[in-house]
C-alpha cells in the first residue's frame, strides 16, 4: 500500500513545526509506556520546573527523551544508520535499561503476547533498514515501515517503541512530511492495534491507523 505524503514542507518549516510539537511527543513516549504523568506536568518538567508528586524515574524517562529530541534537531541531515538509531536509544533510555545504546544480546518478552522478538544481528537489521530506506516510496512509507520495524524487532533492551518513534520522526522531519505523535484519545486503540501487530507481524492495520490519526503537520 503506499501511503503519499499529507504534507511538502520545506526543511525549516518542518524543524519549526517538530519544535512546536516535541512537548506533544515526549508526551506521546510516556503515554507508550503507561507513565503516571500529564500533559502539563511533562511540559513543566521540559521548561526545568521541579513537579512534586513525580517520580524520579518518570522525570528521567521525559528528560531522556528531551534530550534525544535536541539530538535529532541538531543532526537532522545525518544519515539514518544502526548507529544512529543506537545513538537515539541510548539518551532514550539512558539509566533505564540493563544497557542503552547498544542492541540487546539476551532474550526478552512483551506485555501480552507470546511473541518473542529474535536477538538483533547486526548485519541482519542493517538489512532491513537499508532495504526500507531505499524502498521506491514516499518519505511518509518509509516512516511508518521504519517505526513498526522497530517496535515489533525490539532490537534493545529498553525503550524500543519510544526509539521507533523518534526514527520515524527523523524521516518525516528531515524530508519535510510532517510528525507522527500519537494522542491520549488515540492511545488505547494504537496500544490494541500494537498488540495485533506483534502476535500476527502483519502491519496493514496498525499503519493505516497512524497514516489516518498520528500524522500532523502545518496547512499551508
Amino acid at each position: 500500500m503506499n501511503y503519499a505524503n499529507k504534507y511538502n514542507l520545506t526543511q525549516e518549516q518542518s524543524l519549526f513545526l517538530a519544535k512546536k510539537k516535541w512537548d506533544e511527543n515526549v508526551y506521546c513516549g510516556m503515554r507508550m509506556e503507561n507513565r503516571a504523568v500529564t500533559f502539563p506536568q511533562t511540559q513543566t518538567i521540559l521548561n526545568g520546573v521541579n513537579v512534586p508528586n513525580v517520580q524520579l524515574d518518570d522525570i528521567q524517562a521525559i528528560l531522556n527523551m528531551r534530550d534525544a529530541w535536541k539530538y535529532l534537531f541538531k543532526t537532522i541531515n545525518e544519515p539514518l544508520t544502526i548507529e544512529y538509531i543506537c545513538e537515539l536509544n541510548g539518551y532514550i533510555a539512558r539509566n533505564e535499561a540493563l544497557e542503552w545504546g547498544k542492541l540487546r544480546k539476551g532474550i526478552v518478552g512483551i506485555s501480552g503476547t507470546d511473541y518473542k522478538p529474535p536477538i538483533p544481528e547486526y548485519e541482519t537489521i542493517k538489512a532491513e533498514l537499508d532495504e526500507i530506506l531505499t524502498s521506491n516510496t514516499t518519505a511518509t512509507e518509509k516512516a511508518l515501515n521504519a517505526f513498526v520495524w522497530g517496535a515489533r524487532g525490539q532490537f534493545f533492551w529498553d525503550g524500543n517503541k519510544r526509539t521507533s518513534l523518534t526514527v520515524a520522526n527523523k524521516i518525516l522531519v528531515a524530508n519535510g512530511a510532517g510528525v507522527l505523535t500519537i494522542t491520549d484519545k488515540h492511545m488505547e486503540e494504537f496500544n490494541a492495534l500494537l498488540l495485533d501487530y506483534y502476535n500476527s507481524g502483519i502491519s496493514d492495520n496498525l499503519k493505516q491507523f497512524l497514516y489516518d490519526n498520528a500524522i500532523q503537520g502545518i496547512e499551508l
